[in-house]
This record gives C-alpha cells, structure tokens and sequence, in this order.
C-alpha cells in the first residue's frame, strides 16, 4: 500500500466538501485557487458548481493551475416517470459527458436514481425493480455516447438509506452486476466509484473489490462515519472522526492496482461548511497523510 504521511501527492478534493465557508457559498474558481495554492493537485468538481463559475472559465482555471481531476459529479439520475422525463435526463446525461470532456475528467460518476419523483418528495409509484430496470436501460444508452467521447462511466452505490430517493443501486455487487451486463468485455468504459461512506458495512466489501479489479474500480471517495450521525445526507465525518477503517479498505483497492487519487468528499452542514475553507483543505490534508 502506497505511504501517504509523508505528502499529499494523492490527495483529491471533491469540491463538495468545501461548497460553503462560514455557511455560505465559497466560489469554485476561489475553491482552485486555494487548493493549488495548498498543493493539492486534483478536485472532483459538482456540475452545479461548473455552471455558475462557468465551463469555459473552469477549464482554464484548472489548466492554469495544473489541476488534474480525479472525476466529474455527477451523471445518473435515470428514473422516469413519462417518455419526457426520459428525454429529459437522456439529454441531461449527455451534457454531463460533455461537460466532463472538456474539463479532461478520467470519468463521469453516476448517482443513478430512486424511485421517479421521490426526490421532490413525491413518489410516481414504489415499484423498485421498475426503477432499477429503467436505471439499466439509462446506463445502456449513455454507454454508446460515453463511447463516442472515450469518457468512462463510473457508478456510484449509495447506502441503502437512500435507495427510495438518490440510488436504487445500494451495493458494490449490485453495481458490478449492471456492469458485467452492459460491458462483459470490461472495455474500461464502465466501472465504479467507490464511496467507503456508501460501502464500508457491506459483509461482501472485500470481495467485492477483488471481483471489480483494476479495470471497474475508477474511482475512490473517502470520508467518515460519524457516531452519532445527525443528518443522514449532510454530517460525514472528516477522515479519522469516524468509524470507517479506511486503511483496510484502501489497502483492499489498491491491492486491485488501484493507484488513483483517494478523494475527500464531505457533506458537513453543521461542522466543516460552517468553517473557513481554507482550514477545511488544511484538515483533509493532515488526515489524509495520516488517516486515510
């Protein structure tokens, strides 16, 4: 397992983590400006967050900077509930690609969606299995455009907490499955982002990874499990703060030949986004050279 307590050479920071300081929105270009000012040399930026900076304006701050990224969030959300919202999230997906393209992301990662409506908190129906299907099905089409563009698609599991509402796909082997059915040739164009917030109960965990192997396993997000946790979406815990045996669960990835960035993403409404930002990076970098 590679040594991280001696540089942040493998740090990424999803820009999520530090969307707010003070409570307020702390702007991606100043966001970039900080973390290449700290060293940090990838972010995983929101889509949100791309579009009120700018795409074009983002691409040149990353390049100005010499950022890379260790992914783009996010894609998915494939449920519908008419031939419209279809469309709609067809059309969407594609954009995100794009998007994800001209930044140079090594993958679109993918919160695929609950039950259709549920998020706004108004069910269509809660028929499951419907949802999942339509999840393969929004996956299959997006592969040909993902294709074309040469940008992976990484799946993201989400625990099972959110299935009715962010992911029906709540576990590695249910992502992996969707995988070996949509690319058996495992081309590189499909695989995983691999949240230890999402995965690390999962009895199945270590074997699991050993199953994705190098070529499904694109992506790694690492943060903490809060005891108690107040807020099921908006209180993960910084690297160390928590529960999780993330160097356990990193030297299973990277005994895969995993060797990418571990990216730091974290909702934290009451603790971290309520902090200076820069005293957030500086935190994810200490932890990171001697938790994760």
């Amino acid at each position: 397992m590679r040594d991280f307590s001696a540089d942040h050479r493998w740090l990424s920071i999803n820009t999520a983590t530090v969307r707010r300081q003070r409570g307020q929105d702390w702007p991606l270009l100043q966001i970039l400006d900080a973390c290449a000012a700290r060293g940090i040399r990838a972010v995983s930026p929101w889509r949100d967050q791309v579009a009120a900076a700018g795409l074009a304006a983002t691409a040149r701050t990353l390049r100005a900077h010499g950022l890379e990224l260790s992914g783009y969030c996010r894609g998915g959300l494939f449920t519908y509930s008419d031939d419209a919202g279809r469309q709609a999230a067809r059309d969407d997906n594609r954009r995100a690609l794009d998007e994800a393209c001209e930044l140079g992301a090594p993958c679109l990662v993918l919160v695929v969606g609950g039950l259709p409506g549920a998020l706004a908190g108004a069910p269509a129906h809660k028929d499951i299995a419907a949802a999942r299907a339509q999840v393969a099905e929004g996956i299959a089409r997006l592969l040909a455009d993902a294709h074309e563009r040469a940008m992976p698609l990484a799946i993201e599991p989400l625990h099972p907490m959110y299935a009715a509402d962010r992911a029906c796909i709540n576990t590695l082997e249910q992502a992996l499955d969707l995988c070996d059915a949509l690319d058996p040739a495992r081309s590189g164009a499909l695989g995983v982002a691999l949240d230890v917030y999402h995965c690390w109960w999962d009895p199945k965990l270590a074997a699991m990874i050993e199953r994705a192997g190098r070529e499904r396993l694109l992506a790694y997000h690492v943060c903490d499990w809060r005891l108690p946790t107040r807020d099921l979406l908006e209180d993960r815990g910084m690297p160390g703060d928590g529960v999780i045996d993330l160097p356990r669960i990193r030297a299973l990835v990277e005994a895969q030949g995993y060797a990418g960035y571990a990216e730091v993403e974290i909702f934290s409404s009451r603790d971290w986004w309520q902090r200076d930002g820069g005293e957030t990076l500086d935190t994810c970098i200490e932890r990171h050279r001697r938790c994760v």
